[in-house]
């Protein structure tokens, strides 16, 4: 029994930007849409602590405050798959994810 597992997700794209080191590839970040992009800056918000247990104790609240909505999904595209989508910020795209059997039948 081979069934085929396949998920279709909805995308914005947010940003485009090169690989690092020349290389030949375009990195796309995605938002699922309905998703608030992220205004903060990426570094912990100052807080004052009182103590390292209080720090400890409120850590994760900071933790959960900053990564909500924080998350990018990224994909990477040679710049000949990037040419032929003619790809744009603000566009909306769709991913098809695909599970495939490998191994023995």
């Amino acid at each position: 029994m081979n069934e085929a597992m396949s998920l279709q997700k909805e995308y914005i794209v947010t940003e485009i930007s090169a690989a690092p080191e020349g290389s030949p590839y375009v990195l796309l970040s995605l938002k699922r849409p309905g998703e608030q992009p992220q205004n903060q800056p990426s570094v912990l918000p100052s807080s004052q602590f009182r103590s390292m247990d209080d720090m400890f104790q409120n850590f994760g609240n900071i933790l959960s405050r900053q990564m909500m909505g924080g998350f990018s999904t990224i994909i990477k595209l040679g710049l000949d798959e990037y040419e032929k989508l003619d790809i744009k910020v603000g566009d909306r795209i769709s991913l098809d994810i695909e599970k495939v059997q490998v191994g023995i039948p």
